[in-house]
């Protein structure tokens, strides 16, 4: 069976790189580059498509957005159908690919504005999640999410400073309210130390690129 692998990111530099050069100081585009690579590799004959949500932001939603998606398919206006073409497109990408990967960087301890805009589009009542006779029921079973995370300071959970860490508990309870309970984090932090003009970039990389390669294999 041929797999699909959807991989979203937020491109971490002004010219929306897809692969960082080496003074660039932010290892997301670095650690979302080796893990595709390594994904390709084991599935030589899968999909992989990409969506950089810097690159094509989606749009805030609205009272227009919000009546339109509540209204019945059947008795949409063709404004309504329009204005809800991109977040059909976004939800067809979730739906067709088996694993998602998605690079994000920490921004003030949460996700950065960009990657909230594309989730306000794809988490949909009766496209993504169900409310059912026992409550809201996620619609995206059986995928498996990969969040590779990278951060200025140390945030892991379980330390003091880990209670600043907004980016994991909300990725896991907005994918799980979606159905998606398979998740691994892998977080590259401590990165504002690549600020520094002697920093050993590819040093700092070294542990964070291995255990990408071990999750994406």
């Amino acid at each position: 069976m041929l797999k699909r692998r959807l991989s979203i990111r937020r491109s971490p530099c002004p010219h929306f790189c897809t692969s960082i050069p080496a003074p660039c100081p932010v290892p997301s585009a670095a650690n979302s580059a080796e893990f595709t690579k390594t994904w390709k590799t084991a599935h030589p004959d899968g999909t992989v498509i990409t969506r950089d949500v810097s690159a094509n932001p989606s749009a805030p939603l609205d009272v227009t957005w919000i009546y339109a998606n509540f209204t019945p398919e059947a008795a949409r206006t063709p404004e309504q159908k329009a204005l809800l073409a991109s977040s059909d497109q976004l939800v067809a990408e979730l739906k067709q690919a088996d694993e998602y990967v998605i690079g994000v960087a920490m921004h003030n301890f949460s996700i950065p504005s960009t990657l909230k805009l594309w989730i306000d589009q794809i988490a949909r009542a009766g496209a993504t999640f169900a409310y059912g006779a026992n409550g809201p029921e996620g619609l995206l079973k059986g995928k498996k999410a990969t969040i590779l995370i990278a951060s200025g300071g140390v945030y892991e959970i379980g330390i003091p400073m880990g209670g600043l860490n907004f980016v994991e508990p909300y990725l896991k309870a907005v994918l799980g309210f979606l159905g998606v309970t398979d998740i691994q984090f892998v977080t590259a932090g401590g990165a504002a130390q690549l600020m520094k003009p002697d920093a050993d970039r590819a040093a700092f990389l070294a542990p964070t690129i291995e255990r990408v390669r071990t999750v994406a294999a």
